[in-house]
C-alpha cells in the first residue's frame, strides 16, 4: 500500500488493521524516529517492554533470512501484541521481504526503518504494492505542516506566538522533525514555563545561534557569490542531516526577499526604508550583506534565479537525479551569477 504524504500522520496514529508491515522511509531522519515511535505506541504502552519489542539488524536478516519470519511470529510471554523493528534498510533486504510478506500471517506489526528510497527502490515498491503492508512516507515539513508543528507545540505549553516571529521560525526550521522539535523545547524552556507570547526577540535568542543558522549562511554565501563557502557549508549540512530541498527553499525565500526589497526601493523607499518592511526582519549580523547583495542583484537577475531554483526542486522530485545533486549544482549557479555582477 502507498502512503500518500498528505495522509502519513494520520496512519501513523491509525494504521490499517490489516497493515503487518510498514516501511518508514525518506530523507527526514528525525520524522522517520517520530512516526516509527508514534506507531510503536499505537502497540506497545512501554515503548521499551522486552518482551513485547524485538529488532533485527539488515546484517542479521540477511545472514539468517528465516530469523525474520521466526521473530514476527513468536508469541511474547506476558501476552499481547508485539513489534518487530529493522533499522537502516535497504533494497538488499527486498528479496528477503518478499519471500517474508508471501509467507506472514502472525500479528506482529514489522516495522522497517531506512532513509532515502527513491521511486525506483525495489524495497519500497514491494511494500507499496503488498496487500498487507504499507509504505509510509518521511519528507520534511512543507511550510503548511510545519505551521501546524509549531503552533501545536507551543500551545500545548500555554504559549502562542507573533506572526513574526513565527514567520521567522518557518524560515529556519522544517528540514528535520527532530531538529524541529529540539529547538521549539529550547524556547519553551526559555519562556519559562509560565506561558506567554513568543515574539522575534525570544526566537532569535534561542534558534538565533544554533545549527539552524548554517541555513542562512548557505543562502546568503550562495547570494554573495562565494563559491568555496557555499560547497563547504553545504557539505556540512547534507552530513548532518539536512534536507535538499529545505535548502532550495529557504534559498528561495532569500531570493524573494531581495526581490521585495528592491521593488520597495523602486518605489521610492531608501534602503534601509525597504529593508525595515521585511517581516521577519533581516538578522542584524547579515544586515550589511543583505545591503551589498542587493547591489548585486537586479530584480530581472533575481527572477531567472528563482525560475532555476524552481526547477532544481522539480528535478529533484521527480526525476530520480540525486537531490543532493541537483541542489548543489543549482546554489553554485547562482554564486557565479552573483560572482559576475562584481566583476
Amino acid at each position: 500500500m502507498k502512503i500518500q504524504a498528505g495522509r502519513a500522520d494520520s496512519f501513523a496514529k491509525n494504521p490499517d488493521t490489516d497493515v503487518r508491515a510498514i516501511l518508514v522511509y525518506g530523507p527526514d531522519a528525525g520524522l522517520v524516529r517520530e512516526r516509527l515511535k508514534t506507531l510503536t505506541l499505537g502497540v506497545l504502552e512501554d515503548p521499551n517492554d522486552p518482551f513485547r519489542l524485538s529488532e533485527l539488524s539488515p546484517d542479521a536478516i540477511k545472514q539468517d533470512p528465516a530469523r525474520l519470519l521466526d521473530e514476527a511470529t513468536a508469541q511474547a510471554l506476558t501476552g499481547g501484541r508485539r513489534i518487530l523493528r529493522i533499522r537502516d534498510a535497504g533494497d538488499g533486504l527486498a528479496k528477503i521481504f518478499g519471500t517474508f510478506l508471501s509467507d506472514f500471517t502472525g500479528d506482529t506489526l514489522v516495522l522497517v526503518a531506512a532513509g532515502d528510497l527513491g521511486p525506483r527502490s525495489s524495497l519500497r515498491k514491494l511494500f507499496e504494492g503488498a496487500a498487507q503492508a504499507a509504505a509510509l512516507p518521511c519528507y520534511p515539513d512543507d511550510t503548511r505542516a510545519l505551521d501546524q508543528v509549531v503552533r501545536h507545540t507551543l500551545k500545548a505549553a500555554g504559549l502562542s506566538i507573533d506572526r513574526e516571529a513565527l514567520a521567522w521560525l518557518l524560515d529556519r526550521l522544517g528540514g528535520d522533525r527532530g531538529t524541529t522539535r529540539q529547538e521549539l523545547e529550547k524556547l519553551i524552556t526559555y519562556m519559562g514555563g509560565n506561558g506567554g507570547n513568543v515574539t522575534t526577540n525570544d526566537a532569535l535568542a534561542c534558534v538565533g545561534d544554533t545549527a539552524a543558522l548554517n541555513l542562512d549562511s548557505l543562502t546568503f554565501a550562495a547570494a554573495d557569490g562565494d563559491r568555496k563557502s557555499v560547497q563547504r557549508i553545504y557539505a556540512r549540512l547534507i552530513s548532518e542531516g539536512a534536507s535538499p530541498i529545505s535548502v532550495l527553499t529557504a534559498s528561495a525565500r532569500h531570493m524573494v526577499r531581495l526581490h521585495q526589497t528592491l521593488g520597495h526601493t523602486a518605489d521610492g523607499l531608501s534602503i534601509d526604508q525597504a529593508i525595515a518592511k521585511l517581516k521577519p526582519p533581516v538578522f542584524f549580523k547579515n544586515r550589511s550583506r543583505f545591503k551589498s547583495q542587493l547591489v548585486a542583484w537586479t530584480p530581472s537577475l533575481l527572477t531567472r534565479a528563482l525560475r532555476l531554483l524552481t526547477e532544481a526542486e522539480i528535478t529533484a522530485k521527480t526525476t530520480g537525479m540525486p537531490a543532493e545533486a541537483v541542489t548543489e549544482r543549482t546554489l553554485l549557479q547562482l554564486a557565479v551569477a552573483a560572482r559576475s555582477r562584481q566583476h
